[in-house]
C-alpha cells in the first residue's frame, strides 16, 4: 500500500500540535519533519526538541536533514525519536560513512537527492539504504510545482533499485497532489510526502484515501 507522510512545514505553526493529531487521525502513515539549516537550503526550520514533540503523536516520524555537515545531527534526532533519518546526497562529504552512522543509532536510513542530481549518487551505496527520497521541487519551501522531468527520475531510481534486487522504498516530496500523485506512483513511489495540498484539503482523511487510490 502507498504510504502517506504529511510534511509538518505546511502546518499551520500556531496550531502543530491539533495539525498533527489531525493527520494521525486521518490515517496517515509517517510525519514527514523537515529540517532545514539556512546554509544547505535557504530557510530554517526544526530542531531535535521539535522532533522529541512531534514523536509523542504516535506517527514514526521521518527525519529529513536539509542541513550541511548532517554527521553532526544524526544522533541528536534519533535520540529525538526519529523512526528514518535522511541526509542529502548533496550535503554528506562521506555518504556511506553517514548511512552507517544512521543504521547504528538504531534507525532506518535515508538519501535524498536535489532534482538536478543525478540517481547515478545511489549506485555505490545500494544495500546501505532503505529509502531513496527523490525531491521533485527545489528544497527549502513549501507550495512549489512538481518538476515533471523528476518523474522520470522517480522511475530511473525505481529500475535501478529493481535491478540490484533491493526493496528500498521510494520516496517523493515536492508538489504531490491529486494529479500528481498517480504518476508518481505509476512511476515507482512508495511513499508520498504531501504539505500544502494536504493540509488545504477540505477533509483530510478523503484526501489521504484519494492519494493512495
Amino acid at each position: 500500500m502507498i504510504k502517506v507522510a504529511p510534511s509538518l512545514l505546511a502546518a499551520d505553526y500556531l496550531n502543530v500540535g491539533e495539525d498533527i493529531r489531525r493527520v494521525a487521525e486521518a490515517g496517515a502513515d509517517y510525519l514527514h519533519f523537515d529540517v532545514m539549516d539556512g546554509s544547505f537550503v535557504p530557510n530554517i526550520s526544526f530542531g531535535p526538541e521539535m522532533c522529541r514533540r512531534a514523536a509523542t503523536c504516535g506517527l514514526p516520524v521521518d527525519a529529513h536533514l536539509m542541513v550541511v555537515n548532517p554527521e553532526r545531527h544524526i544522533e541528536a534526532f534519533a535520540e529525538a525519536g526519529a523512526r528514518i533519518i535522511t541526509v542529502h546526497a548533496e550535503a554528506a562529504t562521506h555518504l556511506h560513512r553517514c548511512l552507517q552512522q544512521i543504521r547504528a543509532a538504531g534507525c532506518l536510513a535515508g538519501v535524498a537527492m536535489n532534482p538536478a542530481t543525478s540517481p547515478e549518487c545511489l549506485r555505490y551505496v545500494l544495500g546501505d539504504f532503505d529509502l531513496a527520497l527523490v525531491m521533485t521541487v527545489n528544497p527549502g519551501f513549501g507550495g512549489q510545482k512538481l518538476i515533471p522531468a523528476c518523474i522520470d527520475k522517480v522511475a530511473a531510481v525505481r529500475g535501478m533499485l529493481n535491478e540490484a534486487g533491493l526493496d528500498a522504498m521510494v520516496e517523493v516530496d515536492g508538489g504531490v497532489n491529486l494529479e500528481t500523485g498517480p504518476k508518481l506512483i505509476a512511476a515507482g513511489a512508495d511513499m508520498l510526502v504531501a504539505g500544502s495540498a494536504l493540509y488545504g484539503a477540505a477533509d483530510v482523511k478523503r484526501f489521504i484515501e484519494a492519494l493512495r487510490k
